[in-house]
């Protein structure tokens, strides 16, 4: 039983108060170690409270100390009504509503929406509970929606406003079921960020990797890559890992994942200065919260978290075997060639040369646990897979494990080699087919492939056949950041974004020149929040490839720029660079097809809504005409971007709420 204490409410009712909180004392010294005393304090005025709020509804079942793991914190009580869910959130003492309160229940009952399957089949009621706060006429809303707006009340009023609400609630097909509820699977889908987090602080490995049970292949690709570690060191081999997946399907989880249950020095190494950036800085903001001090959360994440070409400049040098055992290679398919490696480094090798060879000096077992993302080669350089099929072929000490795709794929910059070398593993458990990212739609990301091949009726069909994925479409700025500030409910996140090349933007206000370099702006969008004019919610600065590649952000705005178009109706995509006073089409193929990568890392950043802005252009600039935005806005509708609903009676978005 996931809850702490479990019972119908005439069970409470009849139930000694001493008797319940003797039984949630139990479970909080088992697992917390601080605040004992003011907690039972709270749960003594809390109990009353709700007891008499229920009276009229003793068959209703109650929950109390219900864990959210995601979001590290406790629901007060769960109480499944006849009708609908309701959440409470219990503030002893409190004489008022504070917005952060208000906001901390409505992310309770988000995740409730979004993780525990049972939930979602009933409307979600969430309840802010200030016991002295001054009386408030219970007054829900006239229509019922699936997360319902934060409610309000008082010791005395509480009762009243279940009571209320309940009723105009529309009748389900059949009530529910408080068994299958509390059976229902909670598998929370945790940001790259809280990941970290919970890794660093609040929770064991274990916990993390089994975060989304449902999509079987994340926890069987981890495992997967700690027995070829495992059995590697423990033989004294050197062993390379491929690990291959959609965007968002979790390889930066289980390379997380691997550095931390690792016994032996390893190390987490990524080219995403961005994503070291934001990491560093989320774990110093938590660190500042009991159990761990800053100093010491710092020196631990520098170690676990670094930059590539940190690594590489220390350790090129040297004659000595680096300190770590087990490097993960943050998208390894990014590493750069030799020319680039000469041109930019004065480095004689490619990059996947360089790295075998320092880990090759280790006198035992070594291991390098290569992330590949597919199709996300994004930049001048980058050689894809193909670099290190090459680099293993001049150094046959190395074992290699890895998925099926890797071998023969027409895409040269994807294939390792034309057939299996000698002595490769293939497990297929290491390529992630299912997007982690995409809470509410699995089709996300065979849709936007569909998009980027130029195939409107191949995503219309696959859009039709999932009932809709999470993409709006709309022609005004105004109605796409609307639209975004009514679906960032609770402490979730909007932001833009748009392609580094989508120069003419700014004629929309709007500059394709983020600093992806600057830490403090890099951390500050990610992790501030309005009104820090900073922050990815003033929807202000969008962030570009360079800035967002690895991350994710909960709702996004994704703002096409003239760089990628449709020429004429039913030609393919026209990937341009803008230079000067005009646009320029970008003739090699190579380079056309990092600019089609730059809108798949675009697309598949937002974890529930993306809103695509497609300029209406402008008649009297030559850079901008309007039937070029036209054919692009058609196409993305033809291939089932839904446009954004407009509320006539409030001359509003309507609010989105996928799936």
């Amino acid at each position: 039983m996931r809850a702490w204490w479990s019972g119908t409410a005439g069970e409470l009712a009849e139930a000694a108060p001493e008797a319940v909180i003797g039984a949630l004392a139990r479970r909080l010294v088992e697992t917390h170690t601080l605040n004992h005393e003011e907690q039972i304090r709270a749960w003594r005025a809390q109990l009353p409270i709700l007891t008499a709020a229920l009276a009229g509804c003793p068959g209703w079942r109650v929950l109390l100390e219900y864990p959210l793991i995601r979001l590290g914190r406790r629901i007060d009580a769960v109480v499944l009504g006849e009708r609908g869910i309701f959440v409470l959130e219990f503030k002893i003492g409190a004489a008022r509503f504070a917005n952060a309160d208000r906001l901390q229940v409505e992310d309770y009952a988000l995740d409730l929406f979004d993780f525990h399957a049972e939930s979602r089949r009933h409307p979600i009621v969430p309840v802010l509970v200030a016991p002295d706060a001054p009386e408030r006429a219970a007054t829900p809303p006239l229509l019922a929606q699936p997360i319902m707006p934060v409610m309000e009340a008082n010791a005395a009023s509480l009762g009243g406003l279940i009571a209320a609400t309940e009723a105009m609630l529309p009748a389900p097909a059949a009530a529910i079921d408080a068994a299958a509820w509390e059976a229902g699977a909670y598998r929370p889908v945790p940001t790259i960020v809280e990941a970290a987090t919970m890794l660093y602080r609040r929770h064991g490995v274990e916990e993390i990797a089994a975060a989304r049970a449902d999509v079987s292949n994340l926890t069987r690709t981890t495992e997967a890559i700690g027995r070829a570690v495992d059995r590697a060191l423990a033989a004294g081999e050197r062993v390379v890992v491929f690990v291959t997946g959609i965007p968002g399907a979790g390889k930066t989880l289980c390379g997380l994942n691997t550095v931390f249950r690792s016994a032996t020095p390893a190390a987490f190494l990524t080219g995403n200065l961005p994503l070291v950036h934001v990491l560093r800085e989320a774990l110093a903001r938590d660190a500042r919260g009991p159990g761990m001090s800053l100093r010491a959360a710092n020196h631990r994440l520098d170690s676990a978290i670094q930059p590539l070409l940190g690594f590489l400049r220390d350790n090129v040098p040297r004659a000595a075997a680096p300190h770590e055992r087990v490097i993960v290679f943050d998208e390894a398919q990014r590493a750069w060639d030799a020319a680039f490696g000469q041109r930019k480094f004065q480095l004689d090798d490619s990059e996947a040369g360089l790295f075998l060879d320092i880990m090759a000096r280790h006198e035992g077992g070594a291991a390098i646990v290569a992330l590949v993302g597919n199709g996300q080669e994004i930049n001048t350089g980058e050689a894809g897979l193909a670099s290190w099929g090459e680099a293993l072929a001049r150094r046959p000490g190395w074992r290699i494990v890895g998925p099926e795709g890797v071998i023969g794929h027409p895409d040269p910059a994807r294939r390792l080699a034309d057939a299996a070398p000698a002595g490769m593993e293939i497990d297929p458990a290491l390529h992630l087919d299912v997007s982690v990212r995409q809470v509410r739609s699995a089709a996300a990301a065979a849709w936007i492939d569909a998009v980027l091949d130029g195939r409107a009726e191949m995503a219309a069909g696959i859009a039709s056949a999932a009932g809709g994925v999470p993409f709006r479409i709309t022609r005004s700025l105004d109605a796409m950041r609307a639209a975004l500030r009514g679906a960032s409910r609770g402490t979730r996140r909007a932001g833009l974004v748009c392609s580094a090349g989508a120069k003419r933007l700014r004629a929309e206000g709007l500059s394709a020149d983020f600093p992806h370099m600057d830490r403090q702006a890099v951390a500050s969008w990610f992790l501030n929040a309005w009104p820090d004019v900073r922050a990815s919610d003033a929807l202000e600065a969008p962030a570009t490839q360079y800035a967002c590649q690895g991350l994710e952000i909960d709702n996004v705005g994704l703002c096409w720029g003239g760089d990628l178009i449709r020429p004429r109706a039913g030609d393919g995509w026209l990937a341009r660079r803008f230079r000067g006073t005009r646009w320029e089409e970008i003739r090699h193929k190579e380079a056309a097809s990092w600019q089609v990568n730059t809108y798949r890392v675009l697309l598949s950043r937002a974890r529930y809504e993306t809103v695509i802005f497609v300029p209406p252009g402008d008649a009297g600039d030559a850079t901008r005409p309007p039937a070029e935005f036209d054919r692009i806005a058609a196409f993305l509708t033809a291939a089932g971007a839904a446009p954004l609903a407009v509320d006539a009676r409030a001359e509003a978005p309507a609010p989105l709420l996928f799936g």
